[in-house]
C-alpha cells in the first residue's frame, strides 16, 4: 500500500510532467513564432501520449502512476485503489495539473508574449483545455463517456497483465498498470484515443488535465487570451468520471 506522502508527491510531480508535455506541444503548434507551429493533429497526439509516458514512468513506483481522476475512479470501481485514499488522489493530481500549466507557460512565455504584439488577439485556451468543434453538450458529453471508457477498460484490463516490467521486480510496486511495460502500452493507447476520438472535443479524458490547466488559463496574465469557457467547464469533468465508473462495472462483471 502506498503511504500518504508517496502518493501525494507522485500525483502532483507525474500529473505536472503529463500537463508539462501536452500543454507544451499544445503551444508549441498553436503559438506563432515556435518552430512547431502548425505541425498538425498527429503531433498534438504523440506530444500528449509521451507525457503519459514520462509521467506515469516517474509516479509509478510512489503512487502507482494514475494522474487521472478517471483512472482513480475507475481502479476504486474496480477494487484496486481503497476509496478513502481517492481524494488524496484527486487533490494531488490537481495540483500537479495546476503546476504543469505554469510551466508549459513558463517555458512559452516569450512566444506568448510575441502573439499579443502582432496586434491581434488569438485565443490560447486550446493550449491548457479542451473544447469541442461543434458544441452540442449531450453528444459533446457522450464523447468524453466513450472515450474514457476507451481509456480506463483497456487499463484495467493491462493491471491483469504481469508482463515483463516493474511487476517482476521483487519489492516494486506496480499500481494499476501491472507492470513496467504497460506503462508504454496505456501512453501509446492515449496516443490513438487522440488519433481516432479526439476530433469532437480534444479528448479530455481526465478532469484534472482540463479543469487545472483551465484555472491556470483563467489566472494568467496572458494577453489577448480570450475566454476560459466556464460554460462548457463541466462536460471534460464529468464525462471521464462517468465513463471511469462505467469501465469499472464492466470490468467487474467480467471478473
Amino acid at each position: 500500500m502506498y503511504s500518504n506522502g508517496d502518493i501525494f508527491v507522485g500525483e502532483v510531480i507525474g500529473t505536472a510532467i503529463l500537463i508539462l508535455f501536452g500543454a507544451g506541444v499544445c503551444a508549441a503548434v498553436t503559438l506563432h513564432y515556435s518552430k512547431a507551429r502548425a505541425a498538425g493533429w498527429v503531433v498534438i497526439a504523440f506530444g500528449w501520449g509521451m507525457g503519459v509516458l514520462a509521467g506515469a514512468y516517474t509516479a509509478a513506483p510512489l503512487s502507482g502512476g494514475h494522474l487521472n481522476p478517471a483512472v482513480t475512479v475507475g481502479s476504486a470501481v474496480a477494487g484496486g485503489t481503497p476509496w478513502s485514499k481517492v481524494p488524496l488522489y484527486v487533490v494531488a493530481q490537481m495540483v500537479g495539473a495546476v503546476l504543469g500549466a505554469v510551466l508549459a507557460w513558463a517555458v512559452y512565455y516569450a512566444q506568448f508574449a510575441a502573439n499579443a504584439e502582432r496586434g491581434k488577439a488569438q485565443p490560447t485556451l486550446g493550449i491548457f483545455s479542451t473544447g469541442p468543434e461543434i458544441r452540442k453538450p449531450v453528444a459533446n458529453l457522450v464523447t468524453e463517456i466513450i472515450a474514457t471508457v476507451g481509456l480506463v477498460l483497456p487499463l484495467l484490463f493491462f493491471g491483469q497483465n504481469q508482463g515483463i516490467g516493474i511487476g517482476q521486480v521483487p519489492g516494486a510496486r506496480a499500481g494499476v498498470y501491472g507492470s513496467g511495460i504497460n506503462v508504454l502500452l496505456v501512453a501509446l493507447l492515449v496516443v490513438g484515443i487522440g488519433l481516432s476520438l479526439g476530433g469532437p472535443t480534444g479528448y479530455a479524458i481526465n478532469p484534472a488535465r482540463d479543469l487545472g490547466p483551465r484555472l491556470v488559463h483563467a489566472l494568467l496574465p496572458i494577453p489577448n487570451k480570450g475566454s476560459s469557457d466556464w460554460s462548457y467547464a463541466w462536460i471534460p469533468v464529468a464525462g471521464p468520471l462517468i465513463g471511469a465508473v462505467l469501465a469499472g462495472l464492466v470490468h467487474n462483471c467480467v471478473f
